[in-house]
């Protein structure tokens, strides 16, 4: 049933049955993928040398995997506080179109702005996919209480999945811990590649794992952020040459 009017028998269901139905679409099959990331970023930072306290906080106020990624690489990296923080901004910045398509979607007239900038901390791929995936089936009224639910309790969850995973992690045998380390950068790989609409995007991570290292060697502070622009810049110019000789 198509609930955007906000006019259908749904629309009487109170804030509370609305947050709940928020809470159970977190538990879903992309959630679940998402906690295992999580579950390697916990082995990921406790190798990196960071604390319990340090890795949750982490989680739940950068949020975006990523970001988090990124972050302690730069650690790991010994980077510099501004160089680290430059690069987590510029891979913050991908998320800006999904804000934008997502506040629409869930404001009315008399929704308060702090609410969408509280909201739109919860912004991430699996929760902007399950939201604009359910949104038609809420009532515009109950929107930003559904999604204050469902990205709660992704935040949340994965806040505890990070903090069990990280006290577990120092218990494990030394082959799964180091499993653990790389299942984060093995479900980027993985998922970023399927997920390319462009050649160019497989083209750029091809270019970035072959002038990773390189940078890491000619300027180690800035490896990260040179590699990601060098890599990204030279895709886009296949790319063109690519588009042009198919004109041609």
């Amino acid at each position: 049933m198509d609930a955007t009017d906000g006019n259908t028998a749904e629309t009487t269901g109170s804030r509370r049955y609305w947050l709940l139905r928020g809470v159970r679409s977190a538990f879903s099959i992309p959630g679940l993928i998402l906690a295992s990331a999580f579950v390697g970023f916990a082995g990921l930072a406790r190798d990196a040398g960071l604390t319990l306290a340090q890795t949750v906080f982490m989680t739940g106020i950068v949020w975006a995997l990523p970001a988090k990624v990124v972050l302690v690489g730069a650690v790991i990296a010994g980077n510099s506080l501004p160089a680290a923080a430059f690069a987590v901004a510029l891979s913050s910045v991908r998320l800006a179109p999904m804000v934008v398509a997502l506040t629409p979607e869930m404001r009315t007239p008399k929704t308060p702005a702090w609410v969408l900038y509280l909201l739109s901390h919860f912004v991430a791929v699996t929760s902007w996919v399950l939201a604009m995936e359910q949104f038609r089936l809420v009532p515009r009224p109950m929107r930003t209480t559904f999604y204050a639910g469902l990205g709660g309790t992704l935040v949340l969850g994965n806040m505890l999945v990070v903090a069990v995973v990280f006290i577990v992690a120092g218990r494990l045998p030394p082959p799964v811990s180091a499993a653990l380390f790389f299942l984060t950068p093995m479900y980027f790989l993985t998922s970023l590649w399927g997920s390319a609409r462009e050649r160019a995007g497989q083209v750029a991570m091809v270019f970035g794992l072959v002038l990773g290292p390189v940078f890491h060697l000619l300027t180690p502070d800035f490896d990260l952020l040179a590699a990601g622009l060098s890599a990204g810049v030279a895709a886009y110019g296949v790319h063109l040459i690519g588009k042009r000789r198919r004109k041609a």
